[in-house]
């Protein structure tokens, strides 16, 4: 098994070094992304083998740094992950063979490594692997975000994406040091040997959170994430959305719950109960806000990041509190929404992909009825829309109904100030599930129906059958996914022993969830049946008191007048706006959160030109993190820029200093043991 995923990662590394020299022929595009499929597909053919009890236990590669090879395994955890990476990066590859063959060579070299770099984080067996792995994703995901660079708005994405990225491993690098130890062993089975303790401790905690959180979107550090996704090709958006943030998150994972140890206090959760809290609402209530349709599902990506924090953090928790069965409920609630967002996430992406290339933009308020021109997309989106509102029986129901039963279940934990946080965190991760829903309804209102905005939105059409297949695939996983969420948990057993020391024990049957002594309980496929009753039953009744015939005619207008001979698809004042339906939940939340400001700007007597309502809001992260990040970056560069004037004696002090001082560090650390 570790030579077939060896074989798929070497052959993911030559695909990037002979993507320049392909990009010259007129299929070498599709060679490189065909290429990433089968990659991708091998990765899940072998993910559910070893889920299914084909685990492969480490072994080294014969290659790696002068101490010592480099290790690769496969558990049961990065199995998981690796499912979810397979799966996505399938759809993404199929996306890209309809749609993405106008790339330059850069972007078909970098595409295949950021596969590779996911690939080789969850693969790894000992931390430095899962270090290159970490950054080779990161660099690579970076090239691609970076692709578009004539355009301003991505160029400031791609350099904000790479300062983030350095900021994750200058915390993820100290924090294995710190794992390590004295030995400087770097290896899994003896990391989990000597877990961190005391001091050691909470600043590994602190520091894995900043720097795998940072990559994952957790508030405050979000801050890129919002604005990379929009610069990046579709079909790459939908993989950082849908796998990168996945993979970040199993970094937390595999560092916190499983190498730190079982032995950790009950607060060794709480900054990732607090953050994912924060990320949920701050995450839902921009979707709401936002007005392009990628960045809206950015945004509710920090939204699904942040629930899945806030069930690994519970994880942790109960695990400290001996609770193991309520910690394979949040393990489980956690684990299976990281692999239901991967797929509706990928497949809304993906879609807004498809309406950006058929419509010619992805501004809300120049969209609108393509459900006409465009069917099959807008169907596969409505399944996607419906899943990120967390509607059974579809798969994003599941996972967040399970979180939430955990976060129910906390007053079992003894602590009074846990119990009290667990109260306010139901109340937001609640919270946070309806912003998402109403995100949802908004998005596809705009988008898919009512009438044309612009006449260029009705020439849209359905792509090629590669992009069809590349929607239809992720549709009917969400679908299938929603219907078995038991059978998806026993494939995660191995999973949740490794982070909770537990599993589910019985409680996921083929048909049904149960929690506690039964009481509560979740049955997708009686939901199923019960939606298609209702629905038929509807359409019966209709069917049987509507008149023989049915006569279709123009749409009430709400008394306005006939639109002008230069509208012809009809005045797009007389349709709501993005603004206007995100307008009660800008006044109510967006201004003590996000500082949001609206003004209307009336013309003076005699102008006959319409008002204008003039809305915004600030995300907090950019005044509290980025804008002293920025004063920082300029104050570096003054500095640096004195450089400038040395004279050649003191240029030739600056690297001898150095020297001697990594000298004396080396002399003290070797006293020290």
């Amino acid at each position: 098994m570790l030579t077939a995923l060896t074989a798929l990662l070497g052959g993911l590394i030559l695909l990037a070094l002979l993507a320049v020299p392909l990009a010259r022929l007129g299929v070498g595009a599709r060679i490189v992304h065909g290429g990433c499929l089968l990659a991708c597909l091998g990765f899940a053919a072998i993910a559910l083998a070893a889920l299914a009890g084909a685990e492969a236990a480490p072994a080294p590669l014969p290659l790696g740094p002068p101490w010592g090879p480099m290790w690769l395994g496969l558990d049961a955890l990065s199995a998981w992950f690796l499912l979810l990476v397979g799966l996505t990066g399938a759809c993404s590859a199929l996306f890209a063979l309809g749609r993405g063959g106008d790339h330059p060579p850069r972007v078909l070299a970098a595409f295949p490594l950021f596969l590779a770099g996911m690939a080789l984080t969850l693969l790894a067996a000992d931390a430095l692997t899962l270090l290159l792995g970490f950054e080779a994703m990161s660099l690579a995901s970076w090239a691609l975000v970076a692709a578009d660079h004539d355009r301003e708005e991505n160029r400031r994405a791609a350099r904000l994406y790479l300062v983030f990225a350095a900021f994750g491993a200058a915390c993820l690098v100290p924090a294995i040091g710190l794992m390590a130890g004295a030995s400087g062993d770097l290896a899994f089975a003896a990391l989990r040997e000597a877990p961190p303790q005391g001091w050691r401790a909470a600043l590994v905690l602190a520091l894995v959170v900043a720097g795998a959180g940072s990559k994952a979107g957790l508030v405050p550090l979000h801050g890129w994430l919002p604005l990379a996704h929009p610069a990046a090709p579709s079909h790459v958006s939908a993989l950082m959305s849908g796998a990168m943030t996945k993979v970040a998150l199993y970094v937390v994972a595999r560092l916190l719950l499983d190498l730190a140890g079982p032995a950790q206090p009950l607060w060794w959760g709480l900054p990732l109960l607090v953050l994912g809290a924060a990320s949920a609402v701050l995450g839902a209530l921009r979707a709401n806000l936002e007005e392009e349709g990628k960045t809206l599902l950015a945004c509710s990506t920090i939204e699904n990041v942040g629930l899945i924090a806030i069930g690994l953090g519970l994880a942790a928790c109960f695990r400290a509190a001996d609770l193991g069965p309520l910690a394979a409920v949040a393990a489980g609630g956690a684990l299976l929404h990281a692999m239901n967002h991967a797929l509706f996430k990928t497949l809304l992406f993906l879609g807004m992909g498809e309406v950006g290339h058929g419509a010619a933009t992805r501004r809300l308020d120049r969209l609108g009825g393509l459900v006409h021109v465009m069917p099959w997309t807008a169907g596969c989106m409505l399944v996607g829309a419906l899943a990120a509102a967390s509607l059974p029986p579809l798969s994003g129901f599941a996972g967040e109904w399970l979180l939430l039963q955990a976060l129910l279940a906390a007053w079992r934990v003894g602590e009074l100030g846990f119990q009290v946080l667990a109260v306010a965190l139901a109340a937001l991760a609640a919270l946070a599930a309806a912003l998402a829903a109403a995100a949802m309804v908004r998005m596809f209102g705009l988008v898919f129906l009512g009438r044309f905005r612009a006449p260029r939105t009705a020439g849209a059409q359905d792509g090629p059958l590669a992009a069809r297949l590349s929607l239809l695939l992720p549709a009917g996983l969400t679908v299938l996914f929603g219907l078995i969420p038991g059978p998806m948990l026993a494939l995660a057993e191995g999973a949740l022993r490794i982070l909770a020391r537990a599993d589910m024990a019985g409680r996921a049957g083929p048909v049904v969830l149960r929690l506690g002594d039964g009481a509560a309980a979740y049955l997708p496929a009686l939901v199923a049946l019960l939606l298609l009753a209702c629905g038929g039953a509807v359409w019966w009744l209709v069917r049987r008191r509507s008149p023989a015939g049915v006569a279709h005619g123009p749409a009430w207008d709400c008394g306005f007048a006939a639109a002008p001979p230069h509208l012809p698809f009809g005045d797009p004042l007389t349709q709501p706006s993005p603004a206007g339906l995100g307008q009660p939940l800008r006044r109510m939340l967006g201004a003590p959160l996000l500082g949001a400001t609206e003004a209307v700007h009336m013309p003076p007597p005699g102008d006959p030109s319409p008002a204008r309502l003039a809305a915004g809001f600030r995300d907090p992260s950019f005044a509290l993190l980025l804008a002293p990040l920025d004063r920082l970056r300029d104050a570096v560069v003054a500095q640096a820029e004195r450089l400038r004037g040395l004279s050649i004696r003191q240029a030739l002090m600056l690297p001898f200093a150095t020297l001697v001082g990594l000298l004396a560090l080396i002399a003290w650390l070797e006293g020290g043991r």
